[in-house]
């Protein structure tokens, strides 16, 4: 199996997690903000409590002291997040490590960080953070995906079911997925579409 799988979705909840789990998604990536240390290693033990005895990758975003403490086997970290996180110590730990980019310069950050993935967004305008950088668009996967070589690529930002096809088609490996899922009328349905929508497009 991939990782991360093809459809990835990206949650701030336990609820949010165990939902996903029951729906037979393959990877999670748990974002939870403006934790403390204390409850960011509550968060990431009970989230890997829930996964225990399931197939389900668990990643951590962000928190990677207590993704190390708390015996979690997957990291994402922004760039920010990377400027102070010691990933010799992430590494000698065991996670896998993801990381984000938005524009060139990050690029080269990420890879001198030889990361098992790379994130690059935001493909579209998100209402759910305000963003520093412009929407990159669908020709920018194709471009990045030449430079990262056989570095999986993820797309993240403002994307829809309906755009999937495409999305594949440019070279992204996966697609991250916020608020078509949490944001949706029928969550549900619509995770189990992106599932099925995975199938046809591999």
């Amino acid at each position: 199996m991939p990782y991360p799988d093809r459809f990835y979705p990206v949650v701030d909840t336990l609820d949010w997690l165990r939902r996903l789990i029951g729906l037979g998604v393959g990877t999670v990536q748990l974002r939870a903000k403006d934790l403390n240390d204390g409850e960011a290693l509550q968060l990431v033990s009970d989230a890997l409590e829930i996964v225990k005895g399931t197939p389900v990758r668990l990643v951590v975003n962000d928190y990677w002291r207590a993704a190390i403490v708390a015996g979690a086997k997957h990291l994402h970290l922004g760039q920010e997040d990377l400027a102070t996180a010691n990933v010799h110590e992430i590494r000698k730990a065991g996670l896998t490590l993801g990381l984000s980019t938005h524009d060139d310069a990050e690029l080269e950050t990420a890879l001198a960080a030889e990361p098992d993935y790379i994130a690059l967004g935001p493909i579209f305008p998100t209402t759910l953070k305000s963003m520093r950088f412009a929407p990159q668009g669908i020709p920018k996967i194709t471009e990045w995906k030449k430079r990262v070589g056989d570095v999986p690529l993820v797309a993240i930002g403002g994307i829809k079911l309906e755009q999937a096809p495409e999305i594949y088609a440019a070279g992204a490996d996966s697609i991250a997925v916020v608020s078509d899922i949490t944001q949706n009328p029928d969550p549900d349905a619509r995770v189990k579409a992106w599932l099925e929508q995975v199938i046809e497009t591999a």
